[in-house]
This record gives C-alpha cells, structure tokens and sequence, in this order.
C-alpha cells in the first residue's frame, strides 16, 4: 500500500477546517452565552442572525465543528468570532494569541479542577500531616 500525499492545497484547506474546528471547540468549552449557560447551535444560529443578519445552517455549524473541509464564507467567520467576543482572524490561525477571554477563562478552569483534585485527596487520604497537604498542594499547583 502506497503513502499518499494531499495537493498543497487541499493540504491547505484540510489544516485550516481542522484548526477552524479546533477553534470553535474550545471556544464552546470556555465561553458562556450571555445567559451562562453553554453555547449551542441554536444560541449560536439565533445571535449570529440578530446580530449580524447572517444564518448559519445545521448542516455548516455541524461541518464546521467536525472539521470537514468546506469553503467558509467571510461573513460566517466575522459572525461566528462576533457571537464569542473574539476576532475573526483567531478561528482560522492556527497560532497565535488566545484571546484574553478564553484565557480568563483557562485559567479560571484550571483551578477549579486543582481545587477539585485537592479536596479529592484531601478527603481520600484522610489524617494527613499538614507538610505533607502542602506538598501535594505544590505539585498540584506546579502541573
């Protein structure tokens, strides 16, 4: 069986639907709707009409989430990135800087989960020296 190679192009578009993907992923993973609650395809549909007049389908928010190769117009990205607060250029770089929300929001998560992970072995280890709590503590901290 041969290895095959993709056309730098078809190259091309296979990383920016994936990183497109990547993207949006995280951006539902960190940011909430105005409402608190986690963003969905009908909250996402329902903004991107209100507030910048353009309807995103079932089928390309469902492609758009999977990665799948497909050609991406301007004005779905402009609204996309305006539902979440963020800019344009972000969904579709693949580095570059995280916005300042969505890191807020990392950060936010990752100490909850240390938190989490403390209290955890805070309450399965029982008794436990108190220099002992604080070195789990710091290695907790350190990851």
């Amino acid at each position: 069986m041969e290895d095959f190679e993709l056309l730098p192009d078809r190259a091309a578009g296979v990383r920016r639907a994936e990183t497109l993907a990547r993207k949006l992923k995280l951006l539902l993973d960190t940011i909430p709707s105005p409402s608190g609650k986690t963003y969905d395809y009908p909250m996402v549909s329902a903004a991107a009409k209100e507030k910048y007049d353009y309807y995103i389908s079932r089928t390309r928010w469902s492609l758009l989430k999977s990665g799948k190769e497909q050609v991406v117009p301007e004005e779905c990205l402009r609204a996309i990135a305006g539902v979440f607060g963020v800019n344009a250029d972000y969904l579709i770089q693949d580095d570059g800087p995280v916005p300042e929300q969505v890191d807020a929001e990392l950060n936010l998560l990752r100490s909850m989960r240390r938190a989490e992970v403390r209290n955890f072995a805070a309450r399965t280890l029982g008794p436990v020296d108190p220099e002992a709590l604080r070195a789990i503590a710091k290695i907790l901290d350190e990851m």
